[in-house]
């Protein structure tokens, strides 16, 4: 690949763009964006405003990727893939709604709604043939029995369509983010790109560790970080010794380092219809479903705000607020969402994203890799 060209990206489930961000700032030219949900789409194009970053080439579109693969606007989609690979390699990103291969959400598997979508991305794909893709998507489709037959069968459908293969389960505390976040990540390249190679030699010069900085199992080892502490308002607690080399994997650093307080969103928080619950639960407490309360020196459980699931602050009485969460997702301090969002849209798109250092980190992995064919 010529180092003068940057690798042009199409953008699927967009959402308010936590992905598209990531490669942007490694590199990557956003010329397509696709979001089902207006008001996730309105924040993507907010967020790029506030933060003076281009818009795509061929426009934001707002609808189901339905439209682009079976609908009348796959004419449109084609064209636009067709026009991008005349100045660089072209690549498609995106990770289709998994509530359907959650354990913790639906559990439908590939026949719930948001289930199709995964199939829907891949025939768009087959489609189009973008010289590679980006995959992302939940654990369960990986580990659970039911649900990995079905992702068998993708991988199966993109390998008879020319593209070799390679997929990592990667927990996001690895680049950094403060956050036990488990994903599958499926990266491919299309043989015509790719030279004289199969997948195992993909296997080999695909660097999926490159940008990693932390080790998974010793970072998330229980022995390393507090326990269940009293819970006191506004107290005050000194980062242990024993955790400074590790200091940056903490709710309480991101929360310093995007002076959440002070944020845009800083006041865009739920409301207690009573106190009581939310000044009995331990700091650290996260050992429950719901009303989970956070430890200020140690990561924060899985961003999920859906399915009534409570995150509380670790020295307040309250549920945290859209800034503190967009902290926990290791988004760039200048990121905020639009002021007229609903807190439901807020922590729902928060929760949906892909944290930013693991979407940098991936980029510049992929980066590397399409500079070396």
């Amino acid at each position: 690949m010529s180092a003068q060209k940057q690798p042009i990206i199409f953008s699927f489930f967009s959402g308010s763009g936590f992905l598209d961000l990531g490669f942007e700032r490694v590199g990557f030219d956003v010329r397509f964006v696709n979001e089902f949900h207006k008001p996730f789409l309105e924040a993507y194009k907010y967020s790029r405003k506030t933060m003076e970053l281009p818009e795509p080439k061929y426009g934001h579109f707002l609808g189901s990727i339905d439209d682009f693969v079976t609908g009348d606007r796959a004419a449109e989609l084609s064209a636009c893939v067709e026009d991008a690979k005349n100045d660089s390699l072209v690549g498609f990103i995106g990770g289709p709604p998994c509530p359907d291969f959650s354990v913790a959400g639906k559990n439908k598997g590939s026949e719930g709604e948001n289930g199709k979508l995964s199939r829907v991305y891949v025939e768009a794909i087959v489609q189009n043939k973008p010289d590679f893709f980006l995959f992302e998507n939940v654990k369960g489709l990986w580990r659970t029995v039911k649900h990995r037959a079905f992702y068998d069968e993708m991988k199966v459908r993109l390998e008879n369509e020319g593209y070799i293969l390679t997929d990592r389960l990667t927990n996001c505390i690895e680049y950094g983010v403060p956050q036990d976040r488990d994903r599958i990540l499926l990266f491919g390249i299309h043989k015509s790109r790719s030279g004289d190679i199969d997948a195992t030699t993909l296997e080999a010069t695909f660097d999926w560790k490159a940008n990693i900085r932390f080790d998974r199992n010793t970072v998330l080892s229980k022995s390393m970080w507090p326990g269940h502490e009293t819970y006191s308002q506004d107290s005050k607690k000194d980062c242990p010794e024993s955790l400074v080399s590790i200091h940056e994997l903490t709710v309480e650093h991101w929360f310093e380092k995007n002076d959440v307080y002070n944020h845009p969103n800083s006041t865009h928080h739920f409301k207690p219809q009573s106190m009581h619950r939310f000044q009995t639960i331990l700091e650290g407490d996260d050992s429950k479903k719901s009303f989970k309360r956070l430890h200020r020196w140690r990561y924060s459980p899985t961003a999920a705000y859906g399915n009534n699931e409570v995150h509380l602050h670790p020295y307040k009485d309250r549920r945290i607020s859209a800034a503190e969460s967009l902290a926990i997702q290791s988004l760039p301090k200048e990121f905020c969402l639009p002021p007229t969002m609903t807190l439901s849209d807020m922590f729902k798109t928060i929760g949906n994203g892909v944290p930013y250092l693991a979407s940098e980190g991936l980029a510049k992995t992929i980066l590397a890799y399409l500079k070396s064919l």
